[in-house]
């Protein structure tokens, strides 16, 4: 149904459409596009946080991912109700990912897109 779109890191601009639309084609692709879904522009100091609570890493990172439904790889939820039409939150980081392509030279925009255009259905 919606994709959320947040950023909750202030170091960069985030071009916030070609996002939201690389998000709308990977649920229509894969036949979710009745499923909510959050996605979180954050800053290192966010990622670290969340990489060490939840990975016992605590290091910044690129993507991490925190699925509502537990399913096994390919499948959909099979949802009871309006609320649980959700397939979870992703969070990019964006700060390492701009990092990253400074040192790659690659373009920042299109690499925020690449975990949504490069996902394939199963």
């Amino acid at each position: 149904m919606s994709v959320v779109l947040r950023n909750a890191q202030r170091a960069l601009s985030v071009r916030r459409a070609p996002l939201r639309r690389a998000v709308c084609v990977l649920r229509a692709a894969l036949g979710a596009s009745r499923f909510d879904v959050g996605l979180v522009c954050a800053s290192n100091a966010l990622m670290q946080r969340l990489n060490g609570v939840y990975r016992h890493c605590p290091e910044p990172t690129d993507v991490l991912s925190f699925p509502f439904h537990q399913v096994a790889a390919g499948e959909l939820p099979r949802p009871c109700c309006r609320s649980e039409y959700n397939l979870g939150d992703i969070f990019l980081g964006v700060e390492y990912i701009h990092q990253q392509c400074r040192e790659t030279g690659e373009d920042f925009d299109d690499v925020l897109a690449i975990p949504f255009v490069r996902c394939k259905p199963p």
